[in-house]
């Protein structure tokens, strides 16, 4: 059986999402976070991108028939990650078993959504896995073929080191949630 985890910032709680929010308020928010991953190259480039990403991400999932309830996704990791709980000071995670989740309702990505979609990426360090959304049957074939990035991870931002894993519903999130 498989997992989702989500990792999170203990003293915000789980499942906060900043993607619904102006890239100003992003920016206000985040630049209150200490950890380095949440200051570093958090410029209005990153959330201008991030908002094309996920607008990407999601017509790409519905394109191959996933059937998205939410403009942003909730966003998490197949298998535990301890790289994942470095993002935050004081990290927590959240494990849930994936027959709570509607199955139409996620896509996922063989890694980062960023690296995953970026052209240096792509251009220098091509994989089948690049620039691809995939349903849960498609990536757990991938898995079967690479295994869990975060198994073999180089620690480089051209190698993935999770598998992604995009909510598009706040089934079961909502019964998680701490606010």
């Amino acid at each position: 059986m498989f997992y989702f985890y989500h990792y999170y910032e203990k003293k915000v709680g789980p499942f906060v999402s900043l993607s619904g929010l102006e890239i100003k308020e992003q920016m206000k928010i985040q630049s209150e976070l200490t950890t380095p991953f949440h200051i570093e190259n958090r410029n209005e480039w990153y959330y201008e991108r991030r908002k094309y990403l996920e607008q990407l991400v999601r017509s790409m999932f519905i394109e191959k028939g996933g059937l998205p309830l939410l403009d942003v996704p909730h966003y998490m990791a197949i298998g535990e990650c301890p790289f994942l709980a470095t993002w935050f000071e004081d990290s927590e995670y959240i494990k849930i078993p994936v027959d709570e989740f509607d199955l139409q309702s996620i896509s996922f990505t063989y890694g980062d959504t960023f690296p995953t979609f970026s052209t240096r990426v792509i251009e220098n360090f091509p994989m089948e896995y690049r620039n691809k959304v995939y349903l849960f049957d498609e990536i757990i074939e991938i898995i079967q073929k690479c295994g869990l990035p975060q198994d073999s991870w180089d620690g480089t931002y051209e190698s993935p080191c999770y598998v992604e894993v995009q909510v598009w519903s706040d089934t079961p999130i909502k019964h998680y949630r701490t606010f």
